[in-house]
């Protein structure tokens, strides 16, 4: 669990709203997502993409958590309502909308503070906010906010880097052409 970005920010002192069985259900709903994670990636091999910059404390991954779901849990009321059910009862999110097109269901974290950019429930969060954004880098397209501080790098993209400059473009264009296949290290923002 050391391995996640957000683990590098201070820990809040206690958590003010999750009681003990609260706790419990979320360290046990971590040790499975965890473990499907793990299995998961180790199936899947490698990766296409790594994560480059650093958490910026935006708060945008934290206002309004996705949830990438499958159509059962979209189209079954029962199987919809579990879903829902959990995540405002357990992780404390709040239900906004629902995107069919990306199979998506988009929230409010209700222990997240804007004012002060701070997760009042941070010790217990989910896994899902533990291992945000690196769950973006399994997509073949991975897209961050616009404010976040970290961004994807194409492993490898060395050589299709040296094949851009090859080409016979303006420097914008290559450059707006690197950008968009995550070849550079530093986005411009």
């Amino acid at each position: 669990m050391a391995d996640y970005h957000n683990d590098a920010l201070p820990e809040s002192p206690y958590d003010m709203r999750d009681g003990w069985l609260k706790k419990t259900i979320k360290r046990v709903a971590l040790v499975r997502y965890l473990t499907d994670l793990k299995l998961t990636r180790m199936i899947q091999g490698r990766r296409m993409y790594r994560l480059g910059g650093a958490c910026n404390r935006c708060g945008m991954c934290c206002q309004t958590p996705m949830v990438q779901v499958f159509p059962p849990f979209l189209y079954l009321k029962s199987a919809r309502w579990l879903i829902l059910t959990w995540h405002r009862w357990i992780n404390g999110f709040e239900f906004i909308r629902e995107d069919r097109h990306d199979k998506t269901f988009v929230f409010r974290c209700t222990h997240f503070d804007i004012r002060t950019g701070l997760c009042d429930s941070y010790d217990s969060r989910p896994g899902m906010c533990r291992d945000y954004p690196r769950i973006l880098l399994e997509s073949t397209d991975p897209q961050f906010f616009d404010t976040c501080g970290y961004y994807p790098v194409l492993i490898n993209g060395k050589k299709l880097s040296l094949a851009l400059d090859r080409l016979d473009l303006s420097e914008a264009k290559r450059e707006e052409l690197k950008r968009r296949l995550h070849l550079v290290d530093e986005p411009e923002r």
